[in-house]
């Protein structure tokens, strides 16, 4: 009798290994298909990417033979003379990009603060819908918003005050007009406000509330506690976001088109015209009037394609060293 309820026990005892062992292998098989798919679906973004800028590169061929590295530091942009530098557009990029973060970053981060610190929980959720309504506007619309409402109240508002406060440096002197570098910079600056300011609450309200309490509890102000608990914590998010709002804006074209002038010299004043890369492939593009023209064109797109990626590979460092540096000091 014995002998029989220990024949039945090890059958059991096998069934269940063997049932263990089917299962686990069907959750390998499941396991390894899920991992091939993901690997896959990486490798086409990569292939499409990697597509582009070969893509970009071989149209831009003759333009390269042309001019050469001496394509980025020319000046001249003559499409009658074939005569085509990305300077000015470089330039322009740039300076307008930073000019809309030093303006929009101080207002997302004060933005993500109030809602994430100060104010309700039912305020802070309608007032993000609403900052957030702002990335749903089509650029388009915020750029004849520029031209026939920004742009006139800074020429008649801002401009006056920048030249009589300010007019001693070679940013703020020049004409006064409306469509100028200080209206695309503005118009970035609210067009990437909420991506920068979504992103930034975010990293805020996953900060642990032990935190707060305990800058609380040895006596810390409101201010305080943001400074020395909230902040930190969040740095490398932070950083993130203004990365994410810099790509945003490098990129922007209509709106940039419609209120920067579009004009291909490097001046230091805000006040002036200007261009940018993407501004000047929407307006030249369809009318490029020879094969040298179209491919100086597809080079610009190219320089900014390389510039996104340099952005993006410096972001990562950056936050991976910044992120390091936090947890090392702990």
């Amino acid at each position: 009798m014995a002998e029989l309820a220990n024949t039945v026990t090890e059958q059991i005892a096998a069934t269940q290994s063997s049932r263990r062992t089917r299962g686990f292998g069907m959750r390998s098989v499941g396991d390894r298909a899920f991992n091939l798919t993901t690997l896959g679906l990486a490798l086409v973004i990569l292939a499409l990417l990697f597509g582009v800028t070969i893509d970009l590169f071989v149209n831009a061929l003759p333009s390269i033979r042309a001019f050469g590295l001496h394509f980025l530091i020319s000046t001249d942009w003559d499409p009658t003379n074939d005569q085509y530098g990305a300077l000015p557009f470089i330039y322009g990029t740039v300076v307008s990009s930073l000019l809309a973060l030093l303006i929009a970053v101080p207002l997302a981060l004060g933005v993500a603060l109030c809602l994430s610190e100060m104010a309700p929980a039912w305020l802070s959720h309608k007032l993000g819908f609403l900052v957030e309504l702002l990335a749903a506007i089509p650029s388009v619309v915020y750029g004849l918003w520029g031209v026939f409402v920004l742009g006139p109240w800074l020429r008649d508002h801002v401009d006056p005050i920048l030249a009589k406060y300010l007019g001693f440096l070679p940013f703020f002197q020049g004409p006064h007009i409306s469509v100028s570098m200080l209206t695309a910079a503005v118009i970035l600056a609210i067009m990437i406000l909420p991506y920068v300011s979504a992103v930034c609450t975010d990293v805020f309200r996953v900060v642990p509330q032990t935190q707060r309490e305990a800058a609380f509890a040895l006596g810390a102000t409101k201010w305080e506690m943001v400074r020395m608990a909230v902040l930190p914590f969040g740095v490398s998010g932070v950083i993130g976001a203004v990365i994410l709002g810099l790509g945003r804006a490098l990129g922007e074209t209509i709106a940039v088109a419609m209120v920067i002038g579009n004009r291909p010299e490097i001046s230091a004043s805000v006040f002036m015209p200007s261009s940018t890369l993407a501004s000047v492939i929407a307006n030249e593009f369809v009318e490029a009037t020879s094969n040298l023209n179209l491919a100086a064109l597809v080079e610009l797109g190219l320089v900014l394609l390389v510039l996104g990626l340099i952005l993006n590979v410096a972001a990562r460092t950056l936050v991976y060293s910044t992120t390091q540096r936090r947890f090392k000091g702990k």
